[in-house]
């Protein structure tokens, strides 16, 4: 899966840099009752990891929120490949709690009696195992809330993931609106990858080689390759989607982890699909800076809530690292 060496390029980068940018420039701390402030990128999420190993966004996980009329259901949070609770939504997290919603994140999937920052690389179990993790997560966040249903938004293979929560664990009766950032309906051919595990399937050996990667720690890393046999059970029944749940796929054109990006756009009447450069030409966000895109910001918040339909802006974003007003 290219989250994964996508994701796991940048993390590294980081953890490179981390003793000369990330100490520099600390994360700023939101005011006791003040907005949360809304960095700038998706590095200023790693930087976070850095400096708070194994922490927590201050914009999630209040047990203490209460969802209100306006915001009645609690966004859950779904990193994908090789990213975390923290590191992946250092944007989207404040951004959220900041128009009022009850923010949640876990990280999944990961080893967590692995030293660090081992243990921080979430998403890289079977996400069978994941979704199980996922609806424990779920299920304390509405004992917590008092919510009868919650909303989720998951980027890379946080799109994915959860459909076996969805789908098979009894989740579309507690999930409303399921919206996806990078979706990964299909799977990815990225880095030709796929093409080597077919090739593999040809000769005999892909059970081998998948069974490799189970055996290393890292089982969702062949799951996520188009083609593999977690798609030909997801497609079982003609459609990813369960039709109790309301879908949202926002897209970029520019996603070189996601390949193709259609892998992620897939019609049905309970779905609706956004490529963010339909909306602002001068987008060139991948599949990194999606989660720190203000465009696809704009998207969210109006699939979050359909009823009170959300102005989408346009700004210049360049790709990794994008820059914001």
């Amino acid at each position: 899966m290219r989250t994964l060496l996508s994701a796991l390029a940048v993390a590294v980068a980081a953890l490179v840099v981390a003793p000369t940018v990330a100490v520099a420039a600390p994360v700023p701390v939101p005011a006791p009752g003040g907005p949360h402030p809304v960095p700038a990128s998706f590095v200023d999420g790693l930087r976070a990891e850095i400096q708070n190993p194994l922490g927590e966004h201050p914009a999630t996980n209040d047990w203490d929120c209460e969802p209100t009329e306006a915001r009645p259901r609690p966004v859950v949070l779904v990193h994908g490949t090789f990213l975390n609770r923290q590191d992946n939504w250092a944007y989207l997290a404040p951004s959220l709690a900041n128009e009022g919603y009850c923010v949640f994140a876990l990280t999944y999937g990961n080893h967590p009696d692995a030293p660090w920052p081992l243990n921080a690389l979430g998403g890289v179990r079977e996400m069978e195992e994941s979704a199980a993790e996922l609806a424990e997560f779920v299920d304390r966040v509405r004992a917590a809330t008092g919510a009868e249903k919650v909303d989720l938004v998951g980027h890379s293979q946080g799109t994915i993931m959860p459909a076996v929560y969805v789908n098979e664990l009894g989740g579309h009766r507690y999930v409303e609106n399921y919206v996806g950032l990078g979706s990964v309906w299909r799977g990815s051919t990225a880095f030709f990858i796929s093409a080597a595990f077919d090739a593999f399937e040809e000769v005999g050996v892909r059970d081998e080689v998948e069974q490799f990667f189970r055996t290393v720690g890292c089982g969702a890393c062949n799951q996520v390759l188009a083609g593999s046999r977690f798609f030909e059970q997801l497609w079982a029944d003609g459609t990813p989607y369960h039709p109790d749940v309301r879908y949202t796929n926002i897209l970029t054109r520019y996603d070189e982890i996601v390949t193709p990006y259609t892998s992620g756009y897939v019609e049905a009447p309970n779905a609706t699909n956004h490529v963010v450069q339909d909306y602002c030409a001068q987008d060139f966000s991948e599949h990194v800076s999606i989660v720190t895109d203000p465009v696809a910001r704009d998207l969210v918040l109006g699939a979050l809530s359909p009823e009170s339909p959300r102005e989408v802006g346009c700004t210049f974003v360049p790709p990794i690292t994008p820059l914001h007003s």
